[in-house]
């Protein structure tokens, strides 16, 4: 009997509130802490009090507010570790959706997935990652960097998410997984680079314009982005644009939605985090995680990840390679990761084929003679530096 009159009250909230509102439906509550801004806990009051007025299907929770007239549900804390504390008994209650806050120490495993909007044509972007650990090896945390930022997409309104990968260390090496996977049957979308020469790996001009949905990055550089593109008009102490660090994602983080937001976020950043967070929680952001790996997993993604795990031999163990003799070399090949292209070249030479390495404008290339382009990048398919 206590259960059905407690359902009736909130039947009869809920219709309340929409005829004061016109906003029909369960609100989607979204917590907010209050303590450890640089800017003082009235900025991010101000935040929540944005995101309200602007979006109705949104009930801010605030944590660490000690002011009952401020006009939300409130909870008290004196600080950020009592405010945390205050987060994990929500939603142990289900009292909460999701939670915005700062400082939250993720488990190994989990990274977040941040948004923002790009100046040069005023698209959102997913930033994957921006914060965390996804995993310890760089080319296993940037795949599954992949799979979480289109996993967020997808959960915000994103059916067909486009894929890039920033042309960062590592980037060449992430792209042959997964194109791997999307030969064995994973369902994704490559982007195009806005420069002449195309392919998914992404310079700075489609960081500008946005070119992808999910531009998939390491966590170190992904950080660095959310403070180029939140502040680049304030000078970095106040985070003006955007929707923060986003959601933590992947293993161990319990079913738990915390969005990250920074000392430095205003208002409109906060605000912005919980509009994110209230999307991503409405579109079971989590569920859709399972999906992703699940359909990752049945293409390949375990074996795939095992070999980044594993060194791969040295093109010569015993016997020091000799270089061919010399050519001009008037063509190159790119797309080899600078991490392996010193062994890539040293593979040629053992396939008698002359070859130097060097930089080009979109990274670490290989110069061979132009009679022997076809015969160096069958080498290097064969030799798995090329995919």
């Amino acid at each position: 009997m206590a259960n059905i009159n407690q359902q009736l009250s909130d039947t009869f909230s809920a219709m309340a509130d929409g005829l004061l509102s016109g906003q029909f439906g369960k609100k989607t509550r979204i917590a907010l802490t209050l303590i450890g801004s640089e800017h003082g806990p009235q900025e991010l009051l101000r935040g929540a009090q944005l995101v309200a007025r602007q979006h109705s299907d949104i009930e801010p929770v605030l944590i660490g507010c000690n002011d009952p007239e401020c006009g939300f549900e409130c909870h008290p804390a004196e600080d950020l570790n009592q405010c945390h504390q205050v987060m994990e008994s929500l939603f142990e209650q289900k009292q909460i959706d999701g939670c915005v806050t700062l400082h939250y120490a993720f488990p190994l495993g989990v990274s977040t997935m941040g948004k923002v909007v790009t100046p040069g044509t005023g698209r959102e972007m997913i930033i994957a990652s921006t914060t965390g650990t996804t995993d310890t090896n760089r080319q296993a945390a940037m795949l599954k960097n992949t799979l979480y930022g289109i996993a967020l997409a997808k959960a915000t309104g994103i059916e067909k998410p486009t894929v890039g990968v920033l042309n960062i260390d590592g980037a060449a090496l992430c792209e042959r997984g997964l194109r791997d996977l999307q030969q064995a049957g994973y369902d994704i979308h490559f982007a195009e680079s806005g420069r002449a020469d195309g392919g998914i790996a992404m310079r700075g001009n489609d960081l500008l314009q946005g070119t992808p949905d999910v531009m998939v990055t390491d966590s170190l550089t992904g950080n660095l982005l959310m403070k180029m593109f939140s502040s680049f008009t304030t000078g970095g102490s106040y985070e003006a644009s955007g929707f923060g660090y986003g959601p933590g994602l992947g293993e161990g983080t319990a079913g738990k939605l915390v969005n990250i937001i920074s000392r430095a976020s205003g208002a409109p950043v906060v605000a912005g985090a919980m509009r994110l967070c209230a999307d991503a929680a409405k579109g079971e952001v989590m569920k859709r995680v399972d999906e992703e790996w699940e359909a990752a997993t049945l293409s390949g993604l375990n074996s795939t990840l095992a070999k980044y795990c594993q060194p791969k031999a040295p093109v010569e163990t015993k016997e020091t390679v000799v270089a061919p003799p010399e050519k001009v070399t008037d063509s190159e090949i790119g797309g080899i990761d600078i991490l392996e292209i010193e062994d890539a070249c040293q593979s040629l030479w053992q396939a008698n084929i002359f070859a130097r390495t060097g930089m080009g404008c979109t990274g670490p290339i290989i110069l061979v003679a132009k009679e022997d382009i076809d015969a160096a990048k069958a080498r290097l398919v064969e030799t798995e530096f090329l995919g």
